[in-house]
Protein backbone atom coordinates (compact mmCIF):
# COMPACT_ATOMS: atom_id res chain seq x y z
CA UNK A 1 0.00 0.00 0.00
CA UNK A 2 2.94 2.31 0.64
CA UNK A 3 3.94 1.77 -2.54
CA UNK A 4 1.10 2.72 -4.28
CA UNK A 5 1.00 5.94 -2.09
CA UNK A 6 4.27 6.47 -3.53
CA UNK A 7 3.40 5.93 -7.15
CA UNK A 8 0.39 8.42 -6.76
CA UNK A 9 2.50 10.77 -5.39
CA UNK A 10 5.35 11.12 -7.54
CA UNK A 11 2.99 10.71 -10.37
CA UNK A 12 0.87 13.71 -9.21
CA UNK A 13 4.27 16.14 -8.47
CA UNK A 14 5.28 15.08 -12.14
CA UNK A 15 2.46 16.43 -13.34
CA UNK A 16 2.28 19.71 -11.22
CA UNK A 17 5.88 20.31 -12.53
CA UNK A 18 4.57 20.53 -16.37
CA UNK A 19 1.89 22.92 -15.36
CA UNK A 20 3.65 25.42 -16.81
CA UNK A 21 4.46 25.77 -20.47
CA UNK A 22 7.84 27.60 -20.29
CA UNK A 23 11.34 26.45 -18.11
CA UNK A 24 11.96 27.51 -14.93
CA UNK A 25 14.17 30.58 -15.34
CA UNK A 26 12.36 31.66 -18.88
CA UNK A 27 11.87 35.58 -19.31
CA UNK A 28 8.62 36.05 -22.08
CA UNK A 29 7.70 39.03 -23.42
CA UNK A 30 3.50 39.51 -24.67
CA UNK A 31 2.13 41.69 -26.95
CA UNK A 32 -1.98 41.92 -25.67
CA UNK A 33 -4.92 43.55 -27.14
CA UNK A 34 -8.56 42.94 -26.21
CA UNK A 35 -11.53 45.16 -24.42
CA UNK A 36 -12.77 46.22 -21.02
CA UNK A 37 -16.41 46.46 -19.28
CA UNK A 38 -15.67 49.16 -17.70
CA UNK A 39 -18.55 51.04 -14.58
CA UNK A 40 -17.91 52.39 -11.46
CA UNK A 41 -18.98 51.90 -8.18
CA UNK A 42 -21.65 54.25 -6.72
CA UNK A 43 -23.24 54.87 -10.09
CA UNK A 44 -26.99 53.73 -10.02
CA UNK A 45 -28.33 53.24 -13.38
CA UNK A 46 -25.04 54.02 -14.76
CA UNK A 47 -24.51 51.29 -17.83
CA UNK A 48 -20.89 50.03 -18.58
CA UNK A 49 -18.59 51.49 -20.81
CA UNK A 50 -16.88 49.26 -23.47
CA UNK A 51 -13.36 50.45 -24.32
CA UNK A 52 -9.92 49.08 -25.98
CA UNK A 53 -7.40 47.42 -23.43
CA UNK A 54 -3.73 47.50 -25.25
CA UNK A 55 -0.51 46.88 -24.08
CA UNK A 56 2.07 44.27 -23.07
CA UNK A 57 3.71 41.99 -20.05
CA UNK A 58 6.48 39.98 -19.17
CA UNK A 59 6.41 37.73 -17.07
CA UNK A 60 9.21 35.77 -15.11
CA UNK A 61 8.92 31.76 -14.36
CA UNK A 62 10.79 31.62 -11.23
CA UNK A 63 9.01 28.02 -10.83
CA UNK A 64 7.23 25.23 -12.02
CA UNK A 65 4.33 26.63 -10.96
CA UNK A 66 4.81 30.05 -10.35
CA UNK A 67 5.64 33.20 -12.61
CA UNK A 68 6.01 36.64 -11.89
CA UNK A 69 4.71 39.50 -14.29
CA UNK A 70 4.61 43.06 -14.95
CA UNK A 71 3.41 45.40 -17.87
CA UNK A 72 1.98 48.40 -19.46
CA UNK A 73 -1.66 48.16 -20.37
CA UNK A 74 -3.60 51.54 -22.02
CA UNK A 75 -7.28 51.20 -20.58
CA UNK A 76 -9.95 52.78 -21.64
CA UNK A 77 -12.50 53.42 -18.58
CA UNK A 78 -15.34 54.90 -16.92
CA UNK A 79 -19.30 54.60 -17.69
CA UNK A 80 -22.44 55.51 -19.97
CA UNK A 81 -25.73 56.99 -19.06
CA UNK A 82 -28.60 58.51 -20.13
CA UNK A 83 -30.58 60.60 -18.54
CA UNK A 84 -33.45 63.49 -20.05
CA UNK A 85 -32.95 62.13 -23.45
CA UNK A 86 -29.08 63.24 -23.08
CA UNK A 87 -26.53 60.47 -23.47
CA UNK A 88 -23.50 60.62 -21.36
CA UNK A 89 -20.24 59.10 -21.37
CA UNK A 90 -17.21 59.48 -18.74
CA UNK A 91 -14.16 58.70 -20.52
CA UNK A 92 -11.37 58.04 -18.18
CA UNK A 93 -8.52 56.50 -20.00
CA UNK A 94 -5.39 55.34 -17.74
CA UNK A 95 -2.28 53.43 -18.08
CA UNK A 96 -2.14 51.08 -15.78
CA UNK A 97 0.58 49.04 -14.64
CA UNK A 98 -0.32 45.20 -13.35
CA UNK A 99 2.16 43.68 -11.44
CA UNK A 100 0.99 40.04 -11.23
CA UNK A 101 1.62 36.62 -9.54
CA UNK A 102 1.12 33.45 -11.75
CA UNK A 103 0.10 30.54 -10.26
CA UNK A 104 -0.24 27.26 -12.82
CA UNK A 105 -3.13 25.11 -11.37
CA UNK A 106 -3.32 22.97 -13.96
CA UNK A 107 -1.46 22.47 -17.61
CA UNK A 108 -1.10 26.25 -19.11
CA UNK A 109 -4.14 27.14 -16.65
CA UNK A 110 -3.26 29.89 -14.35
CA UNK A 111 -4.91 31.81 -11.72
CA UNK A 112 -3.22 35.57 -11.25
CA UNK A 113 -3.83 37.98 -8.66
CA UNK A 114 -1.49 41.05 -7.42
CA UNK A 115 -1.43 44.92 -7.27
CA UNK A 116 -2.32 47.47 -10.06
CA UNK A 117 -1.17 51.23 -10.08
CA UNK A 118 -2.80 53.08 -12.82
CA UNK A 119 -2.33 57.01 -14.13
CA UNK A 120 -4.88 58.50 -15.72
CA UNK A 121 -3.99 60.25 -19.13
CA UNK A 122 -7.30 61.47 -20.01
CA UNK A 123 -10.82 62.35 -18.43
CA UNK A 124 -13.33 64.12 -20.25
CA UNK A 125 -17.18 64.20 -20.61
CA UNK A 126 -18.87 63.49 -24.08
CA UNK A 127 -23.31 63.93 -23.86
CA UNK A 128 -25.27 64.05 -26.91
CA UNK A 129 -28.70 64.62 -27.62
CA UNK A 130 -31.04 66.12 -30.14
CA UNK A 131 -28.36 66.14 -33.48
CA UNK A 132 -25.85 67.76 -31.01
CA UNK A 133 -22.53 66.39 -29.51
CA UNK A 134 -19.95 68.24 -27.43
CA UNK A 135 -16.55 66.52 -25.32
CA UNK A 136 -14.73 68.70 -22.85
CA UNK A 137 -12.47 67.68 -19.80
CA UNK A 138 -13.78 66.82 -16.06
CA UNK A 139 -11.85 69.24 -14.96
CA UNK A 140 -13.45 72.28 -17.07
CA UNK A 141 -16.49 71.50 -14.23
CA UNK A 142 -14.36 71.26 -11.14
CA UNK A 143 -13.95 67.72 -11.31
CA UNK A 144 -10.44 66.34 -11.32
CA UNK A 145 -9.54 62.63 -11.89
CA UNK A 146 -6.51 61.95 -9.76
CA UNK A 147 -3.75 61.16 -11.13
CA UNK A 148 -3.03 57.77 -9.40
CA UNK A 149 -5.58 55.22 -8.65
CA UNK A 150 -4.84 51.38 -7.59
CA UNK A 151 -6.82 48.84 -8.47
CA UNK A 152 -6.08 45.05 -7.10
CA UNK A 153 -6.46 42.60 -10.42
CA UNK A 154 -7.56 39.01 -10.44
CA UNK A 155 -7.79 37.02 -12.66
CA UNK A 156 -7.55 33.62 -15.01
CA UNK A 157 -5.30 32.68 -17.92
CA UNK A 158 -5.26 29.68 -20.65
CA UNK A 159 -2.07 29.25 -22.56
CA UNK A 160 -2.36 27.25 -26.02
CA UNK A 161 0.94 27.24 -28.39
CA UNK A 162 2.04 30.71 -26.62
CA UNK A 163 -1.18 32.49 -27.18
CA UNK A 164 -2.57 33.43 -23.96
CA UNK A 165 -6.09 34.55 -23.37
CA UNK A 166 -6.63 36.30 -20.22
CA UNK A 167 -9.81 37.55 -18.06
CA UNK A 168 -9.42 39.90 -14.97
CA UNK A 169 -11.19 41.83 -12.61
CA UNK A 170 -9.79 45.41 -11.33
CA UNK A 171 -11.50 46.02 -8.40
CA UNK A 172 -10.58 49.76 -8.05
CA UNK A 173 -9.24 50.65 -4.51
CA UNK A 174 -9.10 54.82 -4.86
CA UNK A 175 -11.81 57.35 -5.36
CA UNK A 176 -11.87 58.58 -8.86
CA UNK A 177 -12.12 61.97 -8.73
CA UNK A 178 -11.25 65.37 -6.62
CA UNK A 179 -14.25 67.83 -7.05
CA UNK A 180 -14.72 71.52 -6.54
CA UNK A 181 -18.28 71.27 -5.80
CA UNK A 182 -18.71 75.33 -6.00
CA UNK A 183 -17.71 75.51 -9.56
CA UNK A 184 -19.36 72.34 -10.21
CA UNK A 185 -22.45 74.27 -9.04
CA UNK A 186 -21.62 77.25 -11.05
CA UNK A 187 -21.07 75.31 -14.62
CA UNK A 188 -22.93 72.48 -14.46
CA UNK A 189 -26.80 72.06 -15.26
CA UNK A 190 -29.13 70.46 -12.65
CA UNK A 191 -28.57 67.08 -14.58
CA UNK A 192 -24.34 66.93 -14.37
CA UNK A 193 -25.22 67.81 -10.84
CA UNK A 194 -27.09 65.02 -9.96
CA UNK A 195 -24.79 62.90 -12.19
CA UNK A 196 -21.56 63.50 -10.59
CA UNK A 197 -23.21 63.83 -6.96
CA UNK A 198 -23.96 60.05 -7.86
CA UNK A 199 -20.57 58.95 -8.88
CA UNK A 200 -18.19 61.67 -6.93
CA UNK A 201 -16.84 58.40 -4.24
CA UNK A 202 -17.10 56.48 -7.21
CA UNK A 203 -14.11 53.91 -7.69
CA UNK A 204 -13.06 51.95 -11.27
CA UNK A 205 -14.27 48.60 -11.37
CA UNK A 206 -13.49 46.65 -15.20
CA UNK A 207 -13.89 43.48 -16.63
CA UNK A 208 -10.99 43.18 -19.15
CA UNK A 209 -10.37 40.53 -21.67
CA UNK A 210 -7.36 40.35 -23.56
CA UNK A 211 -5.56 37.66 -26.52
CA UNK A 212 -1.38 37.97 -26.17
CA UNK A 213 1.41 36.33 -27.73
CA UNK A 214 4.42 34.89 -25.68
CA UNK A 215 8.00 35.10 -27.18
CA UNK A 216 10.78 33.83 -25.42
CA UNK A 217 13.82 36.76 -24.76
Amino acid sequence: MKKIFFIMAAVMLSTIATFAQHAVGTLTVQPRIGFNIASMTKSDGADPRFGLALGGEFEYQATDIVGFSGGLIYSMQGCTDDESGIDMTLKTDYINVPLLANVYIAKNFAVKFGIQPGFNVSSKMKASGGGASIEIDTEDFGVEAKTVDFSIPIGLSYEYKNFVFDARYNFGLTKMYDVDWNKVHQLSTQSGENFYASNIKSKNCVFQFTIGYKFEL
